[in-house]
């Protein structure tokens, strides 16, 4: 979970997850949506390989890039753990405001 964290800190590493959440695309397809060099799209597309949140194709000289979303699974969990603990608060809060509201009546 820490480098997936980690790894989509960074605002280009987000926009490149974006771009290859629904589609596979070259690592010079992903190059041209930004103002920097193929060469300079190589590291963001490391980091977030390594982190496991996008998978890496060969095909001869050129790479292929898709998001793996299981790579964010770790942080997805961590995060339910407080949405979920949040909506069961304001469960029982509108259950206790309820229960105040037929003791008045």
């Amino acid at each position: 979970m820490e480098s997936a964290v980690r790894a989509i800190a960074e605002p280009r590493r987000r926009a490149i997850l974006r771009l290859v959440r629904d589609r596979e695309l070259s690592a010079g397809e992903i190059a041209s949506h930004f103002d920097v060099t193929r060469p300079a799209v190589s590291q963001p597309l490391t980091v977030l390989r390594e982190a496991g949140l996008l998978a890496e194709r060969r095909a001869g000289t050129r790479r292929f890039y898709r998001a793996r979303p299981e790579g964010l699974e770790g942080l997805r969990d961590f995060l339910d753990e407080f949405w979920a603990g949040g909506l069961e608060r304001l469960r029982l809060a509108a259950e206790l405001d309820q229960q105040r509201k037929r003791a008045r009546a």
